[in-house]
């Protein structure tokens, strides 16, 4: 039988159930999560007043493993169990050490282990050793196409909503790093108008600083409408905040828009739950898709492919130092939409 993949949640619930570990080591390049799990863990294994006493935190780049386990080795004084918290673990040079200790681990001490921006190699021993004896979870960075389905569902959990735009737009707008994009929510769940639960672009545009008319999106979506008058006011826009709107970051979003377009021209099977499988996009954006395929032919997409690596590269200034980005863009959307 498959091994059932670990989740926080899941990780919590076993210890909430008291079914514990003594030795939770947390690696991987999403550190949300990470964090996120180091701070339940140590609220559901102390209270403040036994932290003092029985909660010892060192950094990677100040210790070794063999002082870790030699305070791992230590009785609690106060509490039920010590809690040894070794941050920045990636900074520890013989971390294979732990395998060591992981042989004959404290029944009464907790060691957690924060290893982030990189992962065991998993064909070593230590990695073995922690599957066996101790709890190894691995947080991986969401791909783009999951994070405002990631949005809409902390909203939920917060007892909100948002449509599928908001939260794409939310998404692009604040990248792939979750704890960027859960600091930003719970300022917007604090500043919700009594009596209401959604958040709105309108609540975007006021306290995050998206406008809601002029961002990539709306030029896309201009774009592939073949609204020229939109996508040029949205350009003037840019031109005047060039700050907040990178060229370069504009390009990339229309490049992986008409990379996919190119794909569902090709596609046999064309329905929207395909399509969004296929691309892996949200269902909602297929008609996005099949909006684009009419007035962008299989040949036409591939040059406008083509236009979007020339313009990329004068947007880093390759043969074109001189050329404010807001012309670079307007020239781009010319011959894209003509």
């Amino acid at each position: 039988m498959a091994k059932t993949a670990l989740t926080p949640q899941s990780i919590l619930a076993e210890v909430k159930a008291g079914n514990l570990k003594p030795v939770y080591f947390l690696m991987g390049d999403e550190s949300y999560y990470i964090d996120m799990i180091t701070e339940s863990l140590l609220e559901m294994f102390m209270t403040e007043s036994e932290k003092e006493f029985d909660l010892a935190v060192v950094y990677g780049k100040d210790t070794d493993m063999r002082q870790v386990i030699s305070l791992a080795r230590q009785y609690p004084m106060m509490a039920k169990h010590r809690v040894v918290l070794v941050k920045e673990a990636q900074d520890i040079k013989d971390m294979e050490t732990l395998s060591i200790y992981l042989e004959k681990p404290m029944q009464s001490t907790i060691l957690i282990v924060n290893y982030k921006n990189g992962s065991l190699d998993r064909r070593k021993k230590l990695a073995s050793e922690l599957d066996k004896s101790g709890l190894l979870y691995e947080s991986k960075k969401l791909y783009d196409n999951e994070l405002p389905g990631w949005i809409i569902n902390f909203a939920k959990s917060r007892g909100l909503g948002i449509d599928d735009r908001t939260a794409e737009l939310l998404a692009e707008y604040l990248g792939s790093d979750l704890g960027r994009i859960v600091g930003e929510l719970e300022k917007l769940t604090i500043t919700i108008p009594k009596g209401e639960n959604r958040i709105t672009p309108e609540l975007i545009e006021r306290h995050i600083g998206i406008s809601k008319e002029y961002n990539d999106f709306e030029l896309q979506s201009s774009i592939v409408s073949k609204n020229i008058l939109k996508a040029n006011k949205i350009a003037v826009y840019y031109g005047k905040n060039p700050k907040a709107n990178p060229l370069v970051k504009t390009i990339a979003l229309l490049s992986g828009f008409f990379s996919n377009l190119m794909l569902f021209h090709y596609l046999v099977d064309k329905s929207q739950n395909a399509v969004a499988s296929e691309l892996g996009i949200s269902p909602y954006r297929v008609r996005e898709y099949s909006e684009g395929a009419k007035n962008y032919n299989a040949l036409k997409t591939m040059n406008i492919i083509s236009l979007l690596r020339t313009y990329d590269g004068k947007s880093k200034g390759f043969e074109s130092k001189s050329i404010p980005d807001v012309e670079l863009l307007k020239e781009l959307l010319y011959k894209i939409m003509h």
